[in-house]
């Protein structure tokens, strides 16, 4: 009986982080940022490939997902500009709240397009949505960091990730049924409330304790000064800053590059929306839910370093199993496979990486900082698939493409580790991992 009790015990223990107040906000933040990058990535892919349009075309449509990496150009505005009326809510929550509109106004617009008539229109809404997404990413973001205690941001940071897939997978399965039984109109229209989850949880939580407005320079502008240079003269100022970006850039290229393909793979080996739907969703989310839960352990068990070096080794070999996929062609257990291994590595990765990089952030610059981040950590693969993935499929077929994709994240891989041996990691981390309220400093 006492064993039983003392079990309980434990696994209540185990389990407690992550229902409380703040990782479970980050989980509905997580799930609206998500859905933008369906929208413009994975379902404008599948909209646009059953409209006949081309491969290069339809790749080349990736390019539009470059607003995420321009972020960082408008993320002082998230920083430095109140919004009248609204602003009474606090600087991120109505920050959240009018990001949350623009966006639903923006899937809104992509939904009345017709890419077969008006590829230009299309275009444009696609960029719109990107920009309106972007934002919206740069509010979250910063957010987050901002609610979660520093002993936090390991299981903050997963279900994070976690939400962010359920976002992606669930809206881009949500528009594949809708429109496979009614439109892409309706289909879009729908999946734009996948923008409330983040709206809600800012309205319930309020602002973040831990927010410190930009307040010490507001003579002559110089608070939007500061709001625009502070957050680079902060992280440059650290030690190793530049190998540290260099990693950041170079870290998932490889995964980026693969990510961004895989609709067209499917799309080829004959795969029905249903299917697509079925094991995206289904075996993707269960071994995305694993992959946490071992990321968790291992963040928790290994530290943040070995953690992150493990998870950067995982998802370089995931994009092995879908070269491995095109070789056997179409088959439901490849399929589940792939993306159940996919999915785990990225559950892992989303704990590791995404904790060292939010503990990259000051609390005094954390929405504009993280924008930085996140956006440099994949504008080279995203770019990569925007002018040329399409080109190297059909040049070289997919086999020999996702094979590419594993080789070029090798050399994040070594990157980190030449890091770790000389002690970059612990000293590039900022007050968003040491502080608590009250302890930052003015800027």
């Amino acid at each position: 009986m006492t064993d039983a009790i003392e079990g309980r015990s434990s696994w209540l223990d185990a389990v407690k982080p992550y229902v409380e107040k703040a990782p479970l906000a980050a989980l509905c933040l997580g799930i609206s940022s998500g859905f933008p990058f369906a929208m413009i990535g994975a379902n404008l892919a599948s909209r646009l490939a059953q409209d006949g349009i081309d491969k290069k075309s339809v790749t080349a449509f990736s390019l539009v997902l470059l607003a995420y990496n321009l972020k960082w150009l408008w993320a002082w505005m998230v920083e430095g500009v109140h919004i009248p009326v609204i602003g009474r809510l606090g600087q991120r929550v109505s920050w959240m709240l009018l990001a949350g509109v623009l966006v639903m106004a923006a899937v809104a617009n992509l939904a009345f397009v017709d890419p077969s008539a008006d590829i230009g229109g299309t275009v444009l809404a696609a960029v719109l949505l990107g920009i309106a997404g972007a934002t919206f990413d740069i509010v979250i973001d910063g957010y987050r960091i901002e609610i979660l205690k520093p002993e936090q941001l390991g299981i903050g940071a997963g279900m994070s990730q976690y939400g962010w897939r359920i976002g992606a997978a669930a809206a881009g399965a949500l528009g594949l049924v809708v429109a496979s039984h009614w439109n892409w109109t309706i289909a879009y229209l729908v999946c734009a409330l996948f923008a409330l989850p983040a709206m809600l949880a800012a309205l319930i939580v309020g602002e973040p304790e831990r927010h410190r407005e930009i307040s010490a320079r507001k003579k002559n502008g110089g608070e939007l000064v500061q709001a625009v240079i502070g957050p680079f003269v902060d992280f440059f100022q650290r030690k190793g800053a530049l190998l540290v970006l260099l990693f950041i850039v170079v870290h998932k290229i490889g995964d980026t590059l693969a990510n961004l393909t895989f609709r067209l793979l499917f799309n080829d080996l004959g795969y029905t929306n249903d299917e697509i739907a079925l094991y995206d969703v289904g075996v993707g989310f269960w071994a995305l839910l694993g992959g946490i839960f071992v990321g968790g352990i291992l963040y928790a068990r290994l530290g943040l370093k070995r953690s992150v070096l493990i998870s950067l080794i995982l998802m370089a070999v995931s994009n092995v199993s879908f070269a491995a996929l095109a070789a056997a062609g179409k088959s439901n257990w490849g399929m589940a496979g792939a993306i159940g291994f996919e999915n785990f590595a990225s559950g892992i990765g989303g704990v590791a990486v995404v904790a060292y990089f939010s503990a990259l952030c000051d609390l005094r610059f954390t929405a504009a900082q993280y924008a930085l981040i996140s956006a440099a950590a994949s504008i080279v693969g995203r770019f990569l698939t925007g002018t040329t993935a399409g080109g190297l499929i059909e040049r070289f077929g997919y086999v020999d493409f996702y094979l590419l994709t594993t080789a070029l994240a090798v050399p994040g891989i070594l990157l980190f580790w030449l890091m770790m041996r000389a002690g970059l990691i612990d000293a590039s981390v900022g007050t968003a991992a040491t502080a608590d309220p009250g302890d930052q400093p003015a800027a």
